[in-house]
């Protein structure tokens, strides 16, 4: 079985805003409170509280006076929440992802509902007392709803990300080229496909509306909290932002299917990107640019087709190595954007030669777990390097990531 997310806009009535509102804020507000029930059941007892434990807590909530408004949320959505939490919970754990945060009513706003969402006649139809949403819907909605979200965005857009499941064609493994890219700060990717490379350059998508949006911070600080002026004025600034989230996921999208288009495996090195925005000198850059997205986009295409996404280890010496005789220089500062082999002599550019090294190494493990692999543009010799994984994503998204390895 194969999922796919398709995201559409929502248009509701000012009636279907209140009681979304409504649903919003009871899904943070118990969000937040299982939140911090766990945090101090963790501090009490060294244990946390499992999605069970915490839905247990639901039927008596709604029933206390204080909190009997809870009663009026759709209650799979508060059950999603739940199992939003735990998952979040076990994310941290895992070491995968950073530790819950606590939800604010100011900023993006969403909801779950598990199902019983239907299409009907080109809208959405939600459960409980919403009923049918107006939408535009821009594909087919094929297969089977498993999950909606439906999000309210800072600047009062909404939106339902559909997740459907459809039987998979079992596709025959893809034929094409082999790519090697280097992502970068500079360059954006450099890729090879082992007879030429390619640059591809950083877009700096904050960058383009630095300006207009510090101005319009600017204006939005002066502003009295609390007042009705700066509430409108926060979605003029919203604004702004999503003008650069939209322009970065156009560019990522569009290069991710140029790269899957005629390709049948692509290799990238595993960034720690958690790690990597903890240098305050690169955080701004590299939370602009996307590296996180991009593998995930090439990832979920890149499986639909029947071809693979690779992740070579991160400590792999892609920079360090001559990717002709395969000498490993001692040091390589990020200031280097060129090198000559000590051992053979060959001029190197920095990203390129990091480029062909990271294919090379993508190609040897492919070999070593027994894929079919034809070596597309030129001779391809196995080389060192460490054990790494194949990252495969089961979702497909189609509206819409640390030390510093090749920032440059």
């Amino acid at each position: 079985m194969l999922h796919k997310a398709v995201q559409v806009r929502l248009y509701p009535s000012k009636e279907q805003e209140t009681l979304l509102a409504q649903t919003f804020g009871c899904s943070r507000w118990w969000w937040n409170y299982a939140l911090n029930k766990s945090i101090e059941t963790y501090k009490e007892t060294g244990k946390g509280l499992g999605q069970v434990a915490l839905n247990a807590l639901l039927p008596k909530l709604k029933k206390e006076k204080d909190t009997e408004w809870l009663a009026d949320c759709y209650s799979q959505v508060l059950q999603a929440t739940t199992l939003n939490l735990t998952t979040a919970y076990k994310n941290f754990f895992d070491g995968r992802a950073r530790f819950p945060k606590f939800k604010s009513k100011h900023g993006k706003q969403s909801i779950q509902y598990p199902q019983n969402v239907k299409i009907v006649d080109g809208n959405v139809k939600l459960p409980g007392n919403i009923g049918i949403v107006k939408a535009k819907i821009h594909r087919p909605i094929e297969g089977k709803i498993k999950t909606v979200t439906i999000s309210k965005t800072p600047s009062g857009k909404y939106f339902a990300s559909i997740l459907t499941e459809i039987e998979s064609e079992n596709p025959s493994t893809a034929e094409g080229k082999i790519y090697g890219v280097d992502l970068g700060l500079k360059h954006f990717a450099v890729v090879t496909d082992g007879e030429k490379v390619s640059k591809f350059d950083n877009p700096k998508h904050i960058a383009k509306h630095e300006k207009n949006l510090k101005r319009k911070q600017q204006k939005l600080a002066r502003k009295q909290k609390g007042s009705n002026s700066r509430n409108r004025y926060r979605k003029v600034v919203a604004k702004v932002y999503e003008r650069v989230t939209n322009s970065r996921q156009d560019f990522l999208h569009k290069l991710s299917y140029k790269l899957v288009s005629d390709s049948q495996a692509v290799i990238v090195e595993n960034l720690h990107l958690l790690g990597m925005v903890r240098n305050h000198n690169l955080a701004k850059a590299i939370s602009d640019v996307g590296w996180g997205t991009f593998t995930n986009f090439l990832a979920y295409k890149l499986e639909r087709k029947g071809g693979k996404l690779v992740e070579i280890d991160r400590w792999f010496p892609s920079s360090k190595l001559c990717s002709n005789c395969f000498y490993q220089v001692k040091e390589m500062p990020l200031d280097v954007r060129e090198w000559i082999c000590p051992h053979c002599g060959i001029h190197h550019d920095r990203d390129g030669n990091a480029a062909i090294n990271i294919r090379a190494e993508g190609i040897r493990m492919l070999k070593a777990e027994g894929s079919a692999v034809s070596a597309v543009g030129g001779e391809v010799r196995p080389k060192m390097g460490r054990k790494s994984h194949l990252r495969h994503s089961p979702v497909s998204t189609e509206a819409h990531s640390s030390g510093v390895a090749n920032c440059g």
